[in-house]
């Protein structure tokens, strides 16, 4: 379980989807507002010591690590594990982030680790309680539960997050929403700042 004051922590953003409701497009590279959805996701996880980004590379004025999830297109629950393994080094909790979810912030992430004390985890949940793909998990629990390779492909993350204790944060504003369409990006983009 999460111990208090834990300070390190690495970051796995899933960024290799197929978008195929965006025609396929690279949600990396999507801008909103003025810039990309990577750039806004990389602010979010600021604080993380290590950043993998689960997806094609793209240009990043931040160091992170790219990787393509194994197997290729096999979904959040191979991306995530496949980013996981890539780490350079072990930490004992990580934050998991999707690229398509513009509003979460640092302070997102910050409530999320405050909340997890003491239990497996925490994940973010929309006004209706649904979780979101954006959660802290301990990393030694995310081993227990993890399948096998051949398992891991077109898994849902909800697989995962079932078997483990989980502290549901909500959402505050727009932290929830995600962009999946064309017509999510641009309901976003004329949304107010919140």
């Amino acid at each position: 379980m999460i111990e208090p004051g834990l300070t390190s922590f690495a970051a796995i953003v899933l960024a290799g989807g197929q978008a195929t409701r965006l025609g396929g497009a690279d949600k990396a590279t999507i801008e909103i507002r003025g810039r990309s959805l990577l750039e806004h996701t990389l602010d979010a996880v600021i604080d993380a010591a290590e950043v993998v980004v689960v997806g094609q590379p793209v240009p990043t004025d931040r160091p992170v690590t790219f990787v393509v999830e194994d197997p290729q297109y096999g979904g959040p629950v191979a991306g995530l594990l496949t980013g996981r393994d890539s780490l350079l080094r072990s930490f004992p909790w990580l934050a998991v982030l999707a690229v398509d979810m513009p509003f979460i912030t640092a302070t997102t992430i910050r409530r999320l680790h405050d909340a997890a004390v003491g239990h497996d985890g925490a994940v973010l949940v929309d006004p209706d309680l649904r979780r979101q793909l954006a959660f802290v998990v301990d990393s030694a629990r995310l081993a227990e539960v993890e399948p096998d390779r051949e398992a891991r492909h077109g898994r849902p993350v909800s697989s995962l997050l079932d078997a483990l204790d989980l502290v549901s944060v909500p959402a505050l504003g727009h932290e929830h929403r995600d962009i999946d369409s064309w017509t999510d990006l641009r309901d976003l983009a004329d949304e107010p700042e919140v």
